[in-house]
């Protein structure tokens, strides 16, 4: 499997703080990787290195055979980089389908406005949201909203979708919606890292998890074992969650 995203030796440093330290990791093309680690382990840092969002200290990212390490955030968009946000923030007093084909000119620059709401349109059905296109953004539920920055993100047309925290707030049967989403975007051949807290449905979706902690790749391969990984789980997961996987795994 060829690498899609590669980061080589990637640092971060904030005043008096090192958010990443030395992180080396490849992501291959399709794959599904889950990115874990404990509040502040610099998992939202190192998407926001790779989209350009606060560039990296030192070390190299390319993407798609390409040196992206100092791109701005509208060119990593144009190149096929698009995320989700933990906090979503949809323009309010626009309507749904205006937030999304926004997204759609902005990552696409000489498209339409008409084309661009004609896309927006379709990734609003594939969220599920197509009843709500003229409602503000302000009126719909946090579910919704979340469906909403998930259209967003797919307007931008990514080969790779950073997924933060998107079912985050969620009750069960609208993350087991979101979940049927993410595979289906899979499927579709986007590759996806999502960051997520929700082990059960990391288990469920990735193909591969990787684990930051204190800035640092502590655990990087196949979910059953990262799970059982004595660093893993003293970092993150905690004994009583390792010994309950491993009597259902």
């Amino acid at each position: 499997m060829s690498d899609i995203l590669r980061l080589q030796s990637v640092s971060r440093n904030f005043t008096g703080l090192k958010a990443l330290r030395d992180v080396s990791l490849g992501i291959g093309k399709g794959e599904v990787l889950g990115l874990i680690g404990p509040n502040g382990a610099g998992k939202t840092t190192l998407v926001n290195v790779v989209t350009g969002v606060t560039p990296a200290s030192s070390g190299t990212v390319t993407f798609m055979g390409r040196d992206i390490t100092r791109v701005k955030t509208y060119q990593s968009a144009r190149l096929g980089l698009s995320r989700t946000f933990q906090v979503v923030q949809p323009f309010a007093e626009f309507s749904a389908l205006d937030n999304v084909a926004a997204a759609a000119l902005f990552s696409q620059p000489g498209e339409s406005i008409r084309s661009a709401r004609q896309e927006a349109r379709a990734h609003l059905a594939f969220v599920g949201l197509e009843a709500q296109s003229d409602q503000p953004a302000a009126t719909l539920t946090l579910a919704m909203r979340k469906r909403l920055e998930l259209a967003k993100a797919l307007a931008m047309k990514p080969k790779l979708l950073f997924l933060d925290e998107v079912n985050a707030g969620l009750n069960s049967a609208e993350v087991e919606r979101a979940t049927r989403l993410i595979h289906q975007l899979a499927e579709n051949g986007i590759t996806i890292v999502m960051i997520e807290h929700l082990m059960k449905v990391v288990l469920n979706v990735c193909t591969r998890i990787v684990v930051l902690h204190n800035g640092q790749l502590i655990a990087d391969g196949a979910p059953r074992d990262v799970i059982k990984n004595p660093a893993v789980v003293e970092a993150y997961l905690g004994q009583k969650y390792a010994q309950r996987a491993g009597a259902h795994g």
